[in-house]
């Protein structure tokens, strides 16, 4: 059966026995106070039959029972007893409702009341089982002189209880169909909740969903409509840097930069959010259960990696465009060498042919000869095609100068994607600011930090707005941009380095990182 069905069936059995056992405690409780009332009636109606001054005056009478035979029976229709038995202290009876039992023996104990004493018990008399009361008569110098005995019959009691029963039954009757009803309400409310599943499945379930959550890589999040976490993987703590408790946290509480966060609140298609270590695509879709929504499940997953081999990508990319473009160059000089060879002036020859071949070797001279790293001086000559092809100059300044050892792999790649992002945004502002686009790229060791300045000729930036250059999305050009100087913020992050922007006539990017123990400042 189904987790729902299985609760049914458990809550309405024990609405059935807790409704079965209150009807019973009521019901013993009711037959112990309708036998109590009885008693205490007839003790009542016996103690005022015997305390009346006319039963002991018609005691002293030659005919008691011509006195005391009407005034019981009147009595006893009055009060609602079955019987008022007055007897003299032998037992012999002077009253009863049964006028041919007048005179007989009284049935039934007579020593306590002869004693003085009042007593109640329940005895079998001639009109069957009864509780009964037995009084004793005084005459006026305090002798007992008569006894009253005062009854209601079993039979009528148990009539009592049972007018007091039929209610019982119905307000029982009541509880247990008003308890079943809510139980089969809760039921169909918990079916809907489990999918039917039954207990066995639901534990399966709940087994698998643990297993998946810390077994895949990818970050996964369920937040709540009030942007609460409500589930969080390992994958995700690692992502994001979480540590210590998360569920229950409100999605601007867990430090998290302020656009990734409005990023797993909201609605998210693949998008690019920083933090301080890493580069993540979040995808963030809303939860509804009909018409109600209930929250967002949120993916996350590391881009840092395939960001950094794409700054590589690039670089190489960028080397490859300068030797393309240097053997369409060559292939330009050639052909001008041939033809002057062929029409005889081979010294004119000489001389074009020496003066290319000084200028792109004394760029590329200047290049490896300052920066030692392969894959930063690959950089620097890829971007110095670029600039050349698109119009401008890059200028590798004198004081250039980065030891090989100075970066380790994951230095060197962040190194790459720092210079990489400043230098296409210096072109492009260059380019955009007239005549004579000029880079300057420095690039060396001082104070134990890795000291790289990026400054163009371009406009500059708003002073107003350079605290904002660095965030993901800004940018000054339109489209969708401002990925690249976000990158190069995060890459400083990483590295423990600081960056600082200025202004020279156009924009002037300083980054300082920290250098490996031992390399030479």
């Amino acid at each position: 059966m189904s987790l729902a069905r299985q609760l049914l069936v458990l809550q309405v059995i024990i609405v059935s026995l807790l409704v079965a056992g209150v009807a019973v405690f009521v019901y013993v409780d009711v037959a112990e106070h309708t036998e109590d009332a009885a008693r205490e009636k007839s003790v009542s109606v016996a103690s005022t039959v015997a305390d009346a001054p006319s039963v002991v005056e018609a005691v002293a009478s030659a005919d008691p029972s011509a006195v005391l035979q009407p005034m019981a029976e009147e009595i006893r229709s009055d009060t609602g007893v079955d019987f008022i038995t007055i007897m003299n202290p032998a037992g012999r009876r002077w009253t009863h409702p049964n006028p041919a039992m007048i005179g007989g023996q009284f049935l039934g104990h007579t020593e306590q009341a002869l004693a003085g004493q009042v007593f109640t018990e329940t005895y079998t008399g001639t009109l069957g089982p009864s509780v009964r009361a037995v009084v004793p008569v005084f005459s006026a110098d305090h002798k007992v002189v008569a006894l009253v005995s005062v009854g209601i019959t079993v039979e009528a009691i148990a009539g009592q209880m049972r007018d007091r029963l039929v209610p019982l039954l119905i307000a029982a009757g009541i509880a247990l169909a008003v308890g079943c009803t809510s139980t089969y309400l809760v039921s169909r409310r918990i079916g809907r909740q489990t999918h039917g599943l039954a207990p066995a499945e639901l534990g399966r379930r709940i087994d698998y969903h643990e297993a998946i959550l810390h077994a895949v890589r990818e970050g996964l999040l369920l937040v709540d409509k009030d942007r609460r976490v409500t589930l969080c993987n390992d994958g995700a703590r690692e992502l994001l840097d979480l540590s210590g408790g998360v569920e229950g946290r409100r999605v601007d509480e867990l430090g998290l930069p302020e656009a990734l966060a409005a990023s797993l609140a909201g609605v998210a298609h693949d998008e690019i959010r920083l933090t301080d270590r890493r580069v993540l695509v979040v995808n963030s879709a809303p939860v509804h259960a009909g018409d109600r929504a209930h929250g967002s499940v949120v993916t996350l997953r590391d881009h840092t990696d395939l960001q950094a081999l794409t700054g590589e990508l690039n670089s190489v990319r960028g080397f490859a465009e300068s030797l393309r473009s240097q053997a369409h160059e060559a292939a330009n000089r050639l052909h001008t060498v041939v033809s002057l060879v062929e029409l005889g002036r081979t010294a004119e020859a000489v001389e074009f042919a020496t003066a290319e071949l000084r200028i792109a070797q004394r760029l590329t001279d200047r290049v490896v000869g300052a920066v030692a790293e392969p894959v930063l001086a690959a950089l620097l000559l890829g971007k110095a095609a670029e600039a050349s092809e698109r119009g401008a100059a890059l200028v590798i300044t004198e004081d250039t100068e980065i030891d090989e050892t100075a970066l380790d792999g994951d230095g060197a790649r962040d190194v790459v994607t720092i210079l990489g992002n400043l230098i296409d945004n210096a072109l492009d502002a260059a380019l955009e600011g007239g005549d004579q686009p000029k880079v300057f790229v420095t690039a060396r060791t001082e104070g134990g930090e890795l000291v790289l300045r990026i400054a163009d000729t371009g406009r500059g930036l708003d002073p107003d707005r350079m605290h904002e250059a660095f965030d993901r999305g800004w940018s000054t050009k339109p489209g969708n941009r401002g990925l690249g100087l976000a990158l190069v913020g995060q890459a400083v992050r990483r590295n423990r380095g600081t960056i600082e922007v200025g202004s020279d006539g156009g924009a002037v990017f300083t980054v300082r990182l920290p250098v490996r123990p031992g390399v030479p400042a």
